[in-house]
């Protein structure tokens, strides 16, 4: 009995009850929120105890949208909208703002087969070549804006949508300023249930982590600058510890736009980490109830053996 109470509180299992404590502040945080099972295999519920300390100490209010005016630097990107436009468009007549075509992106790639396309400009780290040699003013604008960690330039094409989802890391806010847009109602996104419609010339800022969606119900592409933004936090601790993510984690997801930019190592394995889900995929389309009796035995058992196999 005595070995068990120990059990009960050594290392392993106070990470346990802090990544269900952490959940559940996760879960209950917005108004929107996933179904139980959703919920349970989401990578919010893997990322939740390193994302509490970024709401504790955010020195931005945990809201679904955030006023930019806690960034002023993020006016001179809105005073020259129209040459960051610009610089776009030449990218999208040589047809440059594309899905990847490879299996190297790892943080957006269930969003290229909605259409949806992306340019990036920096990726957590240094700019790509490509985007200093293509769009040089908006890099140099960017370059005036230190606390943007990334950017890119992203369509979402007429007719398309992107599902619900929660983006994995708190340590940032994510920053839209409209280029090209339809203008329209029907042109939104909508984070925690409230919605938002991108206007040229426009920015808005708002906290990914909350479940959002967006659609453009027009016959107009939609294209923005798209821009993680590092989340001001109190304590040098917390700051410390939000860089060293971004560094260590966040820039391990790098993208190429073409040849000489940089693949991050996130992306180098992710071609051989998505085969296993390709054959989920399969199992999934050919008997989904099985699929999913799997999916949670294979999760049962990875807790079992980390937690409980030597309590039950």
């Amino acid at each position: 009995m005595d070995s068990f109470i120990h059990e009960l509180f050594s290392v392993k299992f106070i990470i346990l009850y802090s990544l269900i404590i952490a959940t559940i502040i996760v879960h209950y945080r917005g108004k929107v929120r996933y179904k139980f099972f959703r919920q349970l295999t989401d990578h919010s519920t893997f990322m939740a105890p390193i994302n509490v300390p970024m709401y504790a100490l955010s020195e931005v209010e945990n809201k679904p949208y955030i006023k930019t005016d806690y960034f002023p630097e993020l006016a001179a990107l809105r005073a020259n909208w129209e040459t960051i436009r610009d610089e776009a468009i030449l990218l999208e007549r040589e047809e440059l703002i594309k899905g990847s075509d490879k299996y190297n992106d790892i943080g957006f790639n269930s969003f290229f087969r909605r259409g949806w396309k992306r340019f990036y400009l920096k990726w957590y780290g240094n700019f790509h070549p490509s985007a200093e040699k293509y769009c040089p003013k908006t890099v140099e604008l960017l370059k005036n804006t230190p606390h943007i960690k990334a950017a890119m330039f992203a369509v979402l094409p007429a007719g398309s949508q992107l599902m619900q989802h929660r983006d994995p890391y708190a340590g940032s806010l994510r920053y839209h300023l409209g280029l090209i847009t339809p203008n329209s109602e029907n042109c939104n996104i909508v984070v925690d249930g409230q919605s938002y419609a991108w206007k040229d010339g426009e920015d808005v800022m708002f906290d990914e982590t909350y479940i959002h969606h967006a659609q453009n119900q027009t016959d107009i592409d939609r294209l923005i600058l798209f821009c993680d933004v590092e989340r001001p936090v109190k304590t040098m601790f917390g700051r410390g510890w939000n860089r060293f993510f971004g560094w260590f984690v966040m820039s391990a997801a790098a993208s190429p736009n073409m040849g000489d930019d940089k693949t991050g190592n996130l992306n180098k394995i992710f071609k051989y980490v998505y085969s296993i889900r390709l054959v989920g995929k399969r199992l999934k389309a050919y008997n989904e109830r099985l699929y999913y009796a799997v999916k949670y035995v294979l999760m049962f058992l990875i807790v079992y053996a980390l937690f409980l196999r030597h309590v039950i």
